[in-house]
């Protein structure tokens, strides 16, 4: 007789000094076919994720010794493929800046304390879902995974973007982004339009986030981010991710 195998958990690790919430978390996440990791210290969630190489990090900011700022720093400058793993950011504190600052280190998404934990899943699978991971849901079929635009190269399947043949480094919530954007070449695109061409309709879009993650975009693949030319402002409106390009 043949054992029924069950599908690999996907990975997730949570760094977070609130001990409680990390056990409800796991719980509520478990039940969602998640296997989650926990860290009680930014040290130690670093050390994790060399040892299990999660497909998400679920960071909390107000951490004592390495705030969760510091985790995302060193995260994101790591020399290897850790490097791009998306980061959820959690925080209790609710200055607008502490959002910007978090998603200008490289965050994926960022959500407040307190949250409803079916909220955390909704945004999770989301992140996911943007990465093709198996917590997500399937990606969407098309014709050819390479998006060409003069030196720009986008390869949606490797989830690498190139200029002159030069790697940019993004998040994967800026490459989403960047994809939808250029996937719709030459159409003035609202904020909440990218948003929902990113996220799904599940989340609404929040503030002005958008803003920061293009500008990140733009010092990656422009040549000179105050003056872009690939991805162009429409005053009042939003975005234009330019057809013809050098």
């Amino acid at each position: 007789m043949n054992a029924m195998t069950s599908p690999t958990p996907t990975r997730l690790l949570m760094i977070e000094d609130d001990a409680r919430l990390a056990q409800m978390v796991t719980d509520y996440l478990g039940q969602s076919g998640f296997a989650v990791t926990h860290a009680p210290a930014g040290e130690q969630g670093l050390e994790q994720l060399q040892m299990i190489q999660p497909e998400l990090v679920i960071l909390d900011l107000m951490m004592p010794g390495m705030d969760g700022l510091e985790v995302c720093r060193r995260i994101r400058a790591m020399p290897n493929e850790n490097a791009r793993v998306p980061v959820l950011m959690l925080t209790a504190k609710g200055d607008p800046m502490d959002r910007i600052i978090g998603l200008e280190l490289g965050a994926d998404d960022y959500l407040p304390k307190p949250f409803e934990p079916r909220e955390l899943l909704a945004r999770i699978r989301a992140v996911l879902r943007r990465r093709g991971e198996p917590g997500g849901s399937a990606a969407t079929t098309r014709s050819s995974p390479v998006l060409r635009f003069g030196s720009l190269e986008i390869d949606r399947d490797a989830r690498t973007v190139q200029v002159a043949g030069q790697l940019c480094e993004l998040t994967s919530y800026q490459f989403d982004l960047l994809v939808a954007m250029a996937e719709r070449a030459g159409r003035v695109l609202t904020r909440d339009q990218i948003m929902e061409a990113v996220r799904g309709r599940e989340l609404e879009a929040f503030d002005r986030s958008i803003d920061v993650h293009i500008g990140r975009i733009r010092t990656a693949i422009e040549v000179d981010s105050k003056d872009p030319k690939r991805i162009l402002t429409v005053r009042g409106v939003g975005y234009v991710f330019a057809k013809q390009q050098e």
